[in-house]
């Protein structure tokens, strides 16, 4: 049996502000292009479909094409959903859907959903576990103490009948204990949602998601595939891929990482002016780090002209951290000439504030200039 592991696609998320539907279409494509070169069984989505719990009509096209070129392919879908999710979302339509290979776990009810599936090794059974929170399973078990995320996750698998003499998966999503983690993850404070790798014992697979880094926690069964796409700077040195899984005969389960090519990657440059003005031009998403003592004050234009999509500009030096950030550029609609000019004056001088004489003075010339409001 084989099959495509991923997850995390977090389709219709905004970088800085920032659109990633074209980025989000072309990757999920791509994928879609593996797991067929691949010859895969199916593929596993391991939740966060969506960013939102309430997606927008374009971010449902997409994963509904994505999912349509999977089917059409002849390739089975098997998803869950995430903490981004909503549950009652993604179960909508999934009786129907699911006589066309496509199931979509969106919810917990009581039973861990288990497909049955079979190949020349004989039979595996498929679990498909969404995000759990203990007061979702303490409905179900009334008669069990479960406050914390682990012991709701184990009060659920200690119910299922799992035959040990058969291959088994299960797909979930949660946060692991060891498994590095980025900025762009969302946790409970003090790690409060964690759980022990140990209460997934048992499976010949985990596929995991929740975690934006590609990685193995503890052991070999238990792998976050990561996101398909960057979603922020902490992750500009990942390297992202799809998990292509092959189980043969009970025990025997290969796990292959295949890198995915993104259509704009995303970066972090760091130098002086020239430096900088020196590279490449590129359409990759940038964070321009300048590193120099005397900031030109068109430094940050200036560099549009080599990174069009430069989404983030710091300054550091030695008495100087400044940051600039894309989504910024909204804001300058509702300011007034004389706060964007205060603004400007404290990047200039290490972040010291404009004195009331000089704001005083700025101010008159701006009534002269615009003949009024500053």
């Amino acid at each position: 049996m084989k099959f495509l592991h991923t997850g995390d696609l977090h389709i219709g998320k905004r970088l800085f502000g920032v659109n990633l539907a074209q980025e989000q279409r072309d990757i999920l494509r791509r994928i879609a292009d593996l797991a067929k070169k691949e010859r895969c069984d199916a593929v596993l989505i391991a939740g966060d479909i969506y960013d939102k719990p309430n997606p927008s009509a374009e971010a449902m096209g997409i994963f509904d094409a994505f999912v349509f070129e999977l089917v059409s392919g002849g390739i089975s879908v098997y998803a869950i959903s995430g903490n981004h999710d909503s549950a009652d979302r993604i179960n909508y339509l999934s009786g129907l859907i699911e006589r066309q290979g496509v199931v979509l776990q969106g919810k917990y009810e009581g039973k861990l959903y288990c497909k049955t599936l079979s190949d020349e090794y004989g039979e595996l059974d498929l679990y498909l576990l969404p995000f759990l929170k203990p007061a979702t399973v303490r409905n179900y078990f009334p008669d069990r103490e479960i406050d914390t995320y682990e012991e709701a996750l184990r009060a659920v698998l200690e119910e299922k009948k799992q035959n040990p003499e058969r291959r088994s998966v299960l797909v979930s999503h949660q946060f692991v204990w060891g498994a590095s983690t980025c900025e762009s993850e969302e946790f409970a404070i003090g790690g409060l949602d964690a759980v022990s790798p140990d209460a997934y014992e048992g499976f010949d697979y985990v596929a995991l998601g929740h975690i934006h880094r590609a990685q193995k926690v503890k052991k070999e069964a238990l792998y976050y595939s990561g996101t398909p796409l960057k979603y922020s700077f902490s992750e500009a040195s990942h390297k992202k891929s799809a998990a292509i899984v092959e189980i043969k005969e009970k025990g025997t389960v290969d796990c292959r990482p295949v890198l995915l090519k993104p259509l704009y990657d995303l970066r972090v440059v760091r130098g002086t002016f020239e430096e900088l003005m020196d590279m490449e031009y590129s359409e990759d998403y940038i964070h321009a780090i300048l590193t120099e003592e005397e900031v030109r004050p068109d430094a940050r234009v200036s560099l549009l002209a080599i990174f069009p999509n430069m989404l983030k500009f710091s300054v550091e030096n030695s008495g100087l951290f400044l940051s600039w950030e894309a989504s910024e550029e909204t804001d300058f609609e509702k300011k007034t000439p004389l706060e964007m000019m205060e603004e400007f004056y404290c990047f200039q001088n290490n972040r010291e504030k404009m004195g009331e004489r000089q704001r005083a003075l700025l101010a008159e010339i701006l009534n002269d200039q615009e003949g009024g409001a500053v």
